[in-house]
């Protein structure tokens, strides 16, 4: 199928990009989609994603929308929860998306059991089979089903993340190696890494 913004050709780089295509990765292409029709792709920072999951779909916005870790415009926060929010630094526009439960719980009984299985080694290869066309199914409804049934769109939480900032590396005086200032710790007037204050800290 071919998306307003998004055609098949660019699906199928997501996908390599990714190294799987599967249902989580499908819910990132739709965000990045809805994203990309509302504020555009990012240039450099211009565009600033906060993810609350660390799902497969993360992967989508980083290489569909051009927001990425090591730019300092995606956020991630661990709440656990399908949410994408994606801000427009040059006016300030911003939208939060969230994925519907009910958009495609129809089949969740069966194909969460058969995961269980799957988990545990135990499926058969009939469950195989049965859980590889679950999850077309599920792909191909994230994929097909209109967007404003999908996600519940919201407005932006919160003011628009501050930009990157480059700081001081120090050294950790436990193992020596060099930190970024702000994820330092002090313990007893020296310098630690938060693993090396961490191992400290429980020792006291």
């Amino acid at each position: 199928m071919t998306r307003n913004t998004i055609n098949e050709e660019l699906i199928q780089q997501t996908i390599n990009f990714h190294g799987h295509s599967c249902p989580g990765l499908a819910l990132g292409i739709r965000a990045a989609e809805l994203a990309l029709a509302e504020l555009g792709r990012a240039s450099d920072e211009e565009m600033v994603a906060v993810v609350e999951t660390d799902m497969c779909g993360v992967d989508a916005i980083q290489f569909l929308v051009g927001c990425t870790f090591g730019k300092g415009n995606l956020i991630h926060l661990d709440y656990g929860k399908n949410a994408f929010t994606f801000h427009r630094r040059s006016d300030g526009k911003a939208i939060r998306m969230v994925v519907r439960p009910e958009a495609f719980m129809d089949s969740d009984d069966d194909l969460n059991a058969l995961r269980k299985k799957m988990v545990k080694g135990e499926l058969t290869q009939e469950e195989q089979n049965r859980l590889k066309e679950a999850l077309e199914a599920r792909i191909k409804r994230i994929m097909e089903i209109e967007l404003k049934q999908l996600f519940d769109i919201k407005p932006a939480q919160g003011p628009i993340p501050s930009k990157a900032r480059i700081l001081e590396s120090l050294t950790c005086k436990a193992c020596g190696e060099a930190t970024m200032e702000s994820r330092t710790r002090r313990f007893r007037g020296q310098i630690l890494c938060i693993p090396c204050f961490e191992s400290v800290e429980k020792r006291y």
